[in-house]
């Protein structure tokens, strides 16, 4: 019960990354990488930093701070300029289609690591995903923006980091709390987003947004950062590392319906197709039943 619920968590967790996705290729046009991560992570810790003060929230121990505040550099800071730097060369869609390969490398980094030892079914369900990705994107390449591929292969490299994140996450929330986890990993990539900021002039570039830009970066900064990964934490607490990885394949529904409306990216046959391979892969890797 306790796998299937975070594996629930997690699909939530992951149609609002899903959601940003989209908002984030909407506001890529009007700021650069640094400053779309300030917004949403500076946004996100002044949400996740009250909440884990009036829920009492169980800090990471002492020992465990520098390891948590690196996981939160490498992910909120590293991982998201290069997320944002993808979503400028090429389709919301197509870029969360790439960033569902994360269960492969979860899979693959969990696996080295000696964290979650591979399974048979498992394996199946994650390459008939991940091979579902990459025939969307090579079928439906006459019909990307020029030089999309070097988004996708941006989004693809930087899924790396996050596949560590997720690996490495467990044994330091199980610690202490997923709320506690969250804040001090959050805390350390928007500082640091920010002190970047500062000398690149992107923090300046904010005061140029008007109120649509606003309403966007609210919504990046809310659902897409504090709520989102509140609840993907919730669900690395729940699940292991791979399932809770291979719902990021449901990030592409949502980025691709809401990029229709925002930015007018069409939804092909090809990203359906894909799509369905997707889902597929999800349940024979969700669904495998575990031996007494």
């Amino acid at each position: 019960m306790g796998e299937t619920v975070g594996v629930a968590i997690a699909l939530l967790s992951s149609a609002l990354g899903g959601t940003a996705a989209a908002i984030t290729r909407y506001l890529a046009g009007n700021t650069d990488p640094i400053t779309l991560a300030i917004l949403r992570w500076g946004i996100g810790f002044c949400c996740v930093l009250p909440a884990a003060l009036l829920l009492k929230a169980r800090w990471p121990k002492r020992r465990d701070v520098p390891a948590v505040a690196a996981l939160g550099f490498a992910f909120f800071g590293v991982f998201f300029v290069l997320y944002n730097i993808a979503m400028s060369y090429t389709t919301a869609a197509r870029a969360s289609l790439a960033l569902a390969t994360l269960p492969l490398h979860t899979m693959v980094v969990g696996a080295l690591l000696g964290i979650e030892p591979l399974t048979k079914r498992k394996s199946i369900g994650v390459c008939i995903a991940v091979l579902g990705v990459f025939a969307a994107l090579a079928t439906g390449l006459s019909a990307a923006p020029p030089g999309a591929w070097r988004g996708e292969l941006i989004m693809t490299g930087a899924v790396l980091c996050m596949a560590f994140y997720n690996v490495w996450s467990r044994p330091f929330i199980q610690r202490s709390s997923a709320l506690g986890f969250l804040t001090v990993g959050m805390g350390t990539g928007a500082v640091a987003l920010i002190v970047a900021g500062s000398f690149t002039g992107g923090v300046g570039v904010l005061s140029q947004f008007g109120a649509p830009q606003w309403i966007a970066g609210l919504y990046l900064g809310v659902a897409g950062g504090a709520l989102a990964f509140i609840l993907w934490v919730l669900a690395l607490q729940r699940a292991s590392p791979t399932r809770v990885a291979n719902t990021m394949t449901v990030n592409p529904v949502a980025a691709a319906l809401l990029a229709t409306q925002l930015v007018g990216e069409p939804v092909t046959p090809n990203l359906v197709v894909g799509l369905v391979a997707v889902f597929t892969g999800i349940w024979i890797a969700t669904s495998e039943v575990k031996k007494p």
